[in-house]
């Protein structure tokens, strides 16, 4: 296959995602926006002209915060019959936390948040079903280098262990694509969206002429999540998002280089102005031991992973990091660090360092510390 034939493949597939509300760059002004037919494209795009503000984030969570206290003094008030000389001191202060819609400001508790920005958590922030969305980073590293090649692949189990070493070089090209879309909301009330999702990053040994340049690992990763609003605080942290899903992540090879597991995730999302944690404590689902590729994975890939983000003035900064949770021999993690910055209008510029096991899913009981250079259409927020 010629070379340039795969990277047309990559750029075909990535020309939906540069039609997300997400990736597409600030208009210069609001009158840009109104030439898009799509009213939710069009309703992002004036967002995005106009801008979020963090005082916007914190009106719309003191306006909740009004709400709530509101409400707890009308079922106080319910609770107590007052003597007749205390009624206009319980009015008065009744009349000091009132809204004109507290189940409105509840609603969009946290509207314009970081979180908010990607998840269409509040009330009014929402854009309909089936809109291709952004998720996960999409960005093309022509520069990916490690420092140790995994050439014999194991696991133990006998089947999925290679014998005779694979011909790679340290360097390749990697390139990962991601989307979502939301496919049911407000399933209890004003909360509850049902999102499915699909992930896939691609490791390509494009600079390897004498093994023809092969594909040396594709992970392929469908899930669907049921995300809840949240309003809670703690330490500075706004509590925006509590949500359960199933994922599924595979490399969708052949033995003995097959590899894959199924896994029930939690995730939760907090943030503060320009910051970002997202937590995710996750179970696997176990299988048949004679069909299991990787039997010891979550002793290396971890049993959850924390998510640290950054953005401010177009830079974006994030810190991944995922542990075993267990100790002695079973004791193994990775970090994994992201920079974006701005290029120009179109493009942004990527650095990528990852040091620890599982770098991807053939290499889940491997370690090795992998650099690339690139550039990305998206980052998280």
């Amino acid at each position: 296959m010629p070379a340039s034939r795969p990277l047309l493949l990559i750029a075909l597939a990535a020309a939906p995602l540069a039609h997300a509300q997400e990736i597409a760059p600030r208009p210069a002004s609001p009158q840009a926006c109104t030439s898009i037919t799509s009213n939710a494209a069009r309703l992002a795009c004036y967002d995005r002209a106009l801008g979020y503000t963090p005082e916007d984030t914190r009106a719309a969570d003191l306006a909740a915060e009004e709400a709530r206290l509101s409400q707890k003094q009308a079922q106080e008030a319910a609770r107590t019959t007052p003597a007749p000389g205390d009624t206009r001191v319980i009015g008065q202060v009744g009349d000091f936390f009132k809204t004109e819609n507290p189940e409105a400001a509840l609603a969009n508790a946290g509207r314009g948040s970081l979180l908010d920005s990607r998840w269409e958590l509040a009330k009014d922030s929402k854009l309909g079903t089936f809109q291709l969305r952004g998720y996960k980073p999409v960005y093309l590293l022509p520069a990916f280098w490690t420092t140790d090649k995994n050439e014999l692949p194991s696991s133990p189990n006998p089947n999925n262990t290679v014998t005779t070493p694979q011909q790679l070089d340290s360097g390749e090209l990697k390139f990962q694509l991601s989307f979502k879309t939301k496919v049911a909301e407000d399933l209890f009330g004003d909360n509850g969206d049902i999102w499915v999702g699909y992930t896939q990053s691609s490791r390509w040994q494009a600079y390897n002429s004498a093994a023809s340049r092969p594909f040396r690992e594709t992970n392929y990763e469908p899930e669907a999540m049921l995300v809840f609003r949240s309003n809670y605080g703690i330490a500075g942290w706004r509590g925006r998002l509590t949500g359960i899903g199933l994922n599924h992540t595979s490399n969708g090879r052949s033995d003995p280089l097959s590899r894959s597991w199924n896994r029930v995730i939690l995730n939760f999302g907090l943030d503060r102005e320009n910051w970002a944690l997202m937590l995710r404590p996750w179970f696997r689902i176990k299988e048949e031991a004679r069909d299991d590729n990787n039997p010891d994975i979550e002793d290396y890939m971890g049993r959850g992973d924390a998510t640290l983000v950054w953005n401010k003035d177009g830079h974006e900064l994030s810190l991944m990091a995922r542990h075993s949770l267990r100790g002695g021999d079973r004791s193994h993690g990775a970090l994994q660090l992201d920079w974006g910055f701005p290029i120009n209008n179109l493009l942004r510029g990527h650095v990528q360092v990852f040091d620890g096991y599982g770098e991807s899913m053939i290499d889940y009981n491997h370690k090795a510390t992998y650099i690339g250079v690139g550039v990305s259409l998206l980052e998280w927020f």
